[in-house]
């Protein structure tokens, strides 16, 4: 196997780094929507301002993720309960108008990529104290969904998870603008990685049910930790 790493927790590397593009990209994509409608010398401080916060958030958020996730069944369900949400607002942000994912891309960018004179010219105008806002509240949300994913991706691997945590952190910190528009070239990026999350959730659910009942082994979803057969099986 490569640098000696089973194939178990290949498939979490593969999974963390799914989640941080597409969850670093939704990020900066809820950024540049924000700030689209500001006036250009206004608009740059708003990006910058959203994308410090998502990066000290996902920080502050992966100190203590993982410990809480840690500490039983009922935490796991209710992590998992949020990935199923974000699954959902996921979903429904891929149905989002092409004229508005474009508006934010080319606000991100701070770039006329469409070449109609303007930068995030179809977006609704807002004062950067209302721009800002927003985007406080998004990135709160999002970090803590963005660990939380990786969390669960990782299983119990644990260079997968501090390698997806710290990956989470650069991306959003150096890359945000470049995830945001790959993600906009490459929407099926995107849907790879709503099922990633979606599997990690169920997972997830699963893992912290088992705490309370017994659950026969699941192949690729779940399978009985010891203890917990043990006292099963008394």
């Amino acid at each position: 196997m490569p640098f000696g790493l089973d194939p178990s927790a290949l498939w979490a590397f593969a999974n963390v780094i799914v989640i941080d593009l597409v969850l670093a990209g939704d990020n900066a994509v809820v950024i540049g929507l924000a700030a689209a409608g500001l006036p250009v010398e206004m608009r740059r401080k708003a990006i910058v301002i959203g994308i410090l916060a998502a990066t000290v958030l996902r920080i502050c958020f992966a100190l203590i993720t993982s410990q809480l996730l840690s500490l039983g069944g009922g935490l796991l369900i209710a992590g998992a309960l949020l990935l199923f949400w974000v699954c959902w607002k996921m979903y429904r942000e891929l149905a989002v108008s092409h004229e508005e994912e474009h508006a934010a891309t080319e606000a991100l960018a701070n770039a006329d990529l469409n070449k109609d004179g303007t930068v995030g010219g179809g977006a609704k105008e807002k004062t950067l104290r209302q721009a800002v806002i927003q985007i406080i509240i998004a990135d709160v949300s999002m970090s803590l969904d963005n660990v939380l994913a990786v969390a669960g991706a990782a299983q119990h691997h644990e260079l997968a998870l501090i390698f997806g945590l710290a990956l989470s952190v650069l991306l959003m910190g150096v890359a945000a603008s470049f995830v945001a528009a790959l993600l906009h070239r490459f929407r099926w990026i995107a849907w790879i990685g709503l099922l990633i999350i979606l599997f990690v959730a169920i997972r997830m659910v699963l893992e912290g049910a088992g705490a309370f009942v017994t659950i026969p082994e699941i192949p690729l979803l779940y399978t009985p930790h010891a203890p917990a057969a043990a006292a099963a099986a008394h």
